[in-house]
């Protein structure tokens, strides 16, 4: 595990000997109970979806969003808070005080997208979004992640008494607070989402086209990305096109760097594990005769290694200040720290793995590469062993090349993998408060 600043160690419960037969005939009975009861609350959870992607909220603005989520988890006498991290909402299912805490997340933003498919249920809604008005749309499937929690909420809630606890953990703002707020995972934490009670392990998923309804992706170790922010200003001496050395074009500085960024991925860092370097904007000039003092990139940085995560910091760094110093200018470099890499803790992995088999079926749990995108749940298993895995949602006559992506306009989902989410955070809360796991970090 390259995390070695943190040792995690797992101790499981372990029943007396002879009891395995009668362990997995429970574990058989149980999940055929949680499947018959996850397939009954399929057109439920298929509504509550419909609803919340008609009726789509920005980052920090889902208000209407968390008061129909607290105000369902209420109405299954669960303990509430609201408010968390703006509009986040917190359910609590109680169980035996004396046995283990399982927290399941849900996103519930939207994105500034307007819709391009043609639903019944299509959002119309417009906002202001960076001082612009825009469509907004659930893009990223993060209405079918609030509808598969409340359905798992509702689940769980009519198994009561449990041999452990479950927090609900809804929360907003995952594409990133606007400027100038906070919001999401992070700020969740901060204001005591795992303190009273606090989990011993937490699940999430998302749904994704690359994967079919049916199938789940499920990867040990580096699922998700680090992401950071890059801002690099090439600073050089004005003057007039005409007589370019006259001046330091840092125009000409900036065009070396893109490339010489883009090369440090595959050449400067140890290209088996997979990092991004890349200029998303570049702002320099006013007029064509004239060569500016200065050139801005804005761009990211990608990792799925936190030794090399740091690596590529130094090397963007180093990179940068020799290239402008190479045409004459210099280079102010800004890295701002975003997501942490999402980290699957190995254990916790391999024993989710037979239990999400048990959902889809061994042949349809695959193990996908992991993404160069990233996901604010890295804050949660942060704080905790987590895993987050992958629900298919593309349907079966759409070829993987066709599927509209996650922010895409056109993005859609097969809702009959909705009932295989509730099934899937269901069954893995119910073993995770019937085995009690305790980590202690290690500095």
């Amino acid at each position: 595990m390259r995390f070695r600043c943190l040792a995690l160690i797992s101790i499981f419960a372990l029943g007396p000997a002879g009891s395995t037969a009668s362990a997995e005939t429970e574990a058989g009975a149980r999940s055929a109970e949680v499947a018959s009861a996850a397939a009954a609350l399929q057109d439920r959870v298929i509504a509550w979806r419909r609803h919340f992607h008609q009726h789509p909220e920005l980052s920090n603005r889902e208000f209407e969003t968390a008061e129909r989520v607290a105000a369902h988890l209420r109405s299954l006498d669960l303990e509430v808070r609201t408010g968390l991290a703006h509009t986040g909402v917190l359910g609590i299912l109680r169980g035996d005080p004396n046995g283990p805490v399982v927290a399941l997340r849900a996103d519930m933003d939207a994105l500034p997208v307007t819709e391009a498919v043609d639903l019944p249920f299509a959002s119309k809604v417009r906002s202001e979004y960076l001082g612009r008005e825009v469509g907004v749309m659930h893009a990223c499937g993060h209405d079918a992640h609030t509808a598969i929690l409340m359905g798992v909420a509702e689940l769980l809630s009519a198994r009561r008494p449990l041999p452990g606890t479950v927090l609900f953990v809804f929360q907003p703002a995952e594409e990133g607070a606007p400027p100038g707020e906070r919001g999401g995972a992070r700020l969740m934490l901060e204001e005591g989402v795992f303190d009273d009670p606090a989990p011993d392990s937490v699940f999430g998923l998302h749904v994704v086209p690359q994967h079919r309804a049916g199938e789940i992706g499920l990867l040990s170790g580096g699922a998700m990305a680090s992401s950071d922010r890059l801002r690099i200003v090439v600073h050089g001496v004005q003057t007039h096109a005409a007589y370019p050395w006259l001046g330091a074009d840092p125009i000409a500085g900036a065009s070396r760097l893109v490339l010489a960024l883009h090369a440090i991925p595959a050449r400067r860092v140890d290209a088996r594990i997979p990092s991004v370097v890349s200029i998303g904007a570049i702002h320099g000039g006013v007029r064509g005769n004239i060569i500016p003092d200065q050139v801005e990139l804005l761009g990211t940085i990608r990792s799925l290694d936190p030794e090399q995560r740091e690596a590529l910091h130094r090397e963007v760094r180093r990179t940068a200040e020799a290239t402008a110093e190479a045409a004459g200018t210099t280079a102010e470099v800004e890295i701002t720290l975003g997501y942490p890499i999402t980290w699957n803790d190995p254990a916790l992995t391999e024993r989710a793995r037979p239990i999400l088999a048990s959902v889809v079926g061994a042949e349809n749990l695959v193990t996908p590469l992991p993404r160069t995108g990233a996901e604010d749940f890295s804050f949660l298993a942060q704080r905790v062993p987590g895993v987050y895995f992958w629900l298919g949602i593309r349907s079966p006559e759409v070829a993987e090349a066709d599927a509209a992506p996650n922010h895409s306009p056109y993005f859609t989902l097969d809702e009959s993998a909705l009932a295989l989410g509730v099934r899937a955070l269901s069954e893995l809360a119910l073993d995770a408060v019937s085995h009690p796991r305790r980590a202690s970090r290690v500095e």
